[in-house]
């Protein structure tokens, strides 16, 4: 019999073995369960399901993808082209979604085989970021563990952390490692740069610019070829203008793209980084006409993200045509008076300080803009002098105009009731308290007093007949060797009335960036006189043509404008195409005058060409046509920091007119600032060019009349004009 102890241990050794048992055959039967569970899964998935998944693995993805269209073209009022569009060899590069960047490399290197790229846009941080690429396990050793833990452990997100560690890396390359770049590298370098500058599926422009024919055919070639996956060969455009005139505007460039500060801009209207935008001018203003509709295309994709094809969806239009106002012949022959003059005035004695002068003609009761003209002296790299094209100083730049303003300050009298019609004033030299005499330069001999109607005040330009209307506005009377007070109102009652005109306003002209030009402040009292004769605020060439235009109108100022039509995108490439917008004449505003008192005016600057007086009689008394006008001379001091002649006194002079006077077609403007630091040899160029100009007009109009046509012409070419006639 066995002792009690040893049975007790029996019976639990046989339980615990019969438990194990138990238990693993549990296990045993999850472990089939889960495995049948499996097999059923599996089953289901590659039997049931089988033919939806192996659709959704061959799923094709419509993405549309904007391309570029031809952009819209400019011609003057002619029809002959100004601003055109050139046909280039180009070729592209368009990234799959799944392409990685050392897919885009290998084929940049065998791209470069191919073609030549020049690596003079390649920046310091593509270099690094190429050599980098390249060596990309010795350049993250640069950066040691103990930097790479306290960029870890900033309180920052984790893009920041990997932006400031490359930022790290980067700091680290070395020139003389930079300088193992070899030639080919760098062209390689200029090729990937562009490449990845864009996104997935949209064209990048690798080179458009003086791809030769054998380049071309050589990439053509080899379109299939695997390893120039993505490469294409196309025919681009290239921005060209046929003239100099610098309202026509600037674009930028495939390279260039959108710029930085306006990118948001125009990516939230559907543009891609790397379009043509207007960034000057006319191309800036009518951005959205000359822009065109993109042509949209689908690449479908599979689901490994490789087009597969690729489906037009538009086809796009191209940009809209512009037709200017300005003709172009005329244009050109102006600028060479302009020109002429300008030279022969700097040939001239005491004109250090001259370097631009400016001509505006337009049309009075239309607004169009007929001729913009604007040049500047300078220098070219040689040291040698030339004359280049300043027309858009005509509305950004401001100058003190003298007695030609003396129009809009007459007309405000009458409309304050300072001065009646036919009212007559004492010109006399005017002393105040404090100031230098002030007079009229055909009466300086102080108590000399000459009657003078208001008539008389604008032939012979009399400074103290607007004096003295100016201090009936302000409600001052004249008391010799006493101060001159008058209230701030004053001053705001007489640049009200300026505005009417145009002067110290925006024109409302169809280009970006105008000035309304410099105003005074209200003090000192003696400066409302000053502002009476042109010589206290600035005012633009191009107000000043307003202003000329709004008297010869009646009074009606109209809102100057370069564009006279619209056109949709001509189909044949010989006439231009149907007008969709005509620019209609705008009426900004009627002067507050009576019909008889802008007539007064009139008569007066009729006087200016044809009186005994007029100070533009030696230039208009024999003009084949009726014309008024108005002289100026201003004297002003030249501000230009760090030149040595900052601070000098030199004199501006101005011209306003315009013809014919019973029913105005021209209304012109020209401006010459300081013209000559000797006050009493003051040139009469502003007087010469006028004239000038408007025999030129007539000249041109009177030149036997052509058929009209829509077809386009070539750019005007004076010498091909010449060996016509």
């Amino acid at each position: 019999m066995k002792p009690p102890q040893k049975r007790r241990v029996s019976l639990a050794r046989v339980k615990l073995q019969s438990n194990t048992v138990f238990r693993m055959n549990i296990l045993f039967f999850t472990i089939f369960l889960l495995f049948s569970v499996l097999i059923l899964r599996l089953g289901f998935l590659q039997i049931v399901k089988g033919e939806d998944y192996a659709r959704a693995i061959a799923r094709t993805e419509e993405v549309p993808v904007n391309t570029s269209v031809p952009r819209g073209r400019i011609f003057d009022s002619e029809g002959r082209i100004q601003v055109n569009n050139t046909p280039v060899n180009a070729i592209t590069y368009t990234a799959m979604q799944t392409t990685k960047r050392e897919e885009m490399l290998t084929v940049a290197k065998e791209l470069a085989k191919l073609i030549e790229k020049d690596d003079d846009k390649v920046t310091l941080r593509d270099k690094q970021d190429f050599y980098i690429q390249m060596n990309t396990e010795s350049a993250n050793k640069k950066v040691t563990d103990e930097e790479k833990a306290a960029i870890a452990a900033e309180d920052i997100p984790e893009k920041e952390k990997q932006r400031k560690l490359d930022a790290l890396v980067r700091e680290k390359i070395t020139d003389e490692e930079l300088a193992t770049l070899s030639a080919e590298d760098l062209e390689v370098l200029a090729i990937y740069r562009e490449m990845t500058s864009g996104y997935a599926l949209a064209p990048q422009m690798i080179k458009n610019e003086d791809v030769s024919d054998e380049e071309f055919a050589r990439v053509s070639e080899r379109l299939t070829d695997p390893k120039l996956k993505g490469v294409n060969t196309v025919t681009d455009w290239k921005r060209v203008k046929s003239s100099d005139l610098t309202i026509l505007g600037s674009t930028t460039t495939p390279e260039t793209g959108i710029p930085a500060n306006k990118l948001e801009y125009y990516l939230a209207r559907d543009y891609s980084r790397n379009d043509r935008v207007g960034t000057s001018f006319l191309e800036q203003q009518y951005e959205d006409v000359l822009q065109g509709q993109k042509s949209v295309v689908k690449n479908v994709t599979d689901g490994r993200g490789s087009v597969i094809e690729t489906i037009p969806v538009d086809e796009g239009k191209a940009g809209k045509d512009l037709v200017l106002s300005i003709d172009s012949e005329l244009q050109s022959e102006l600028e060479k008076i302009v020109e002429d003059k300008l030279l022969q005035l700097k040939a001239g004695p005491s004109s250090k300080l001259v370097k631009d002068a400016y001509l505006v003609m337009m049309n009075p009761q239309t607004g169009e803009v007929l001729s913009m003209v604007g040049k500047r002296l300078g220098k070219d790299e040689n040291g040698k002098q030339i004359i280049n094209d300043y027309a858009f100083g005509s509305f950004t730049a401001s100058h003190e105009m003298g007695s030609t303003v003396k129009g809009a300050t007459l007309l405000t009298g009458y409309s304050q009731d300072a001065v009646e019609l036919n009212e007559v004033q004492i010109d006399e030299p005017l002393k105040f308290a404090g100031t230098a005499q002030k007079n009229s330069i055909f009466n300086t001999r102080l108590f000399n007093r000459i009657p003078m109607t208001d008539l008389m005040a604008i032939e012979r330009s009399s400074n103290v007949y607007m004096f003295k209307i100016a201090m009936k506005i302000a409600g001052a009377e004249y008391q010799y060797n006493r101060g001159l007070y008058v209230s701030p109102e004053s001053f705001a009652t007489m640049r009200n009335s300026f505005a009417q005109f145009g002067l110290g306003v925006k024109t409302g002209i169809d280009l970006p960036n105008e000035a309304t030009g410099y105003m005074g402040g209200t003090s000192p009292g003696a400066k409302l006189l000053d502002l009476a004769i042109g010589q206290f605020d600035t005012y633009t060439p191009l107000q000043l043509a307003q202003y000329i235009s709004t008297i010869a109108n009646d009074g009606y100022r109209m809102e100057p404008h370069v564009v006279k039509e619209i056109r949709e995108a001509t189909r044949d490439g010989e006439s231009l195409g149907p007008i969709e917008t005509i620019i209609e004449p705008k009426i900004l505003n009627r002067i507050n005058n009576s019909q008889e008192e802008i007539e007064q005016v009139q008569k007066g600057m009729r006087n200016v060409y044809v009186g005994s007086s007029g100070s533009a009689r030696a230039q208009f008394s024999d003009a084949p046509y009726t014309a008024a006008g108005k002289t100026g001379t201003a004297e002003v001091y030249f501000y230009e920091k760090d030149h040595e002649m900052n601070g000098q006194y030199a004199i501006n002079i101005a011209h306003v007119g315009y013809a014919p006077f019973d029913n105005p077609e021209i209304a012109y403007a020209v401006v010459i600032p300081y013209v000559t630091t000797d006050p009493k040899n003051v040139p009469k160029a502003n007087n010469e060019i006028a004239r000038a100009a408007a025999d030129k007009y007539f000249k041109l109009k009177n030149k036997e009349a052509q058929a009209a046509s829509n077809s386009i012409k070539p750019p005007y070419s004076a010498s091909v004009e010449v060996e016509g006639e």
